[in-house]
């Protein structure tokens, strides 16, 4: 993996509380399931990072190397890998993603 890549990611991770690696961004997304993180995230009203992947191909791989992920979108929570699409749908129907945000003491829309 690249280490300049690889240190823009964790740069990432690290400088921010929430950090969504997706296509597109929060405003445009590009694929539907950036599009639904993204949405899940706002309706929740949480201050999060969108990084465009797909600006730079070394990026879209390497987040998939960093997280040993397959797929984006790919969320992160305070440094901690979340998961993708799916696994964000799930934990915010059954209200798993607010008790993460209240573990971590995350504004969020209540």
């Amino acid at each position: 993996m690249d280490q300049r890549i690889n240190e823009m990611i964790k740069n990432e991770i690290d400088g921010n509380e929430i950090c969504l690696f997706m296509k597109g961004t929060p405003d445009a997304p590009q694929c539907g399931f950036s599009m639904a993180v993204s949405n899940m995230l706002k309706i929740l009203e949480v201050n999060f990072k969108g990084i465009n992947v797909l600006e730079n191909e070394n990026l879209r791989q390497g987040i998939k190397e960093y997280s040993d992920w397959p797929t984006i979108p790919q969320l992160y929570i305070k440094k901690e890998f979340i998961g993708g699409c799916d696994i964000v749908k799930e934990m915010y129907e059954n209200g798993e993603l607010k008790q993460l945000l209240d573990k971590h003491s995350i504004n969020y829309k209540k």
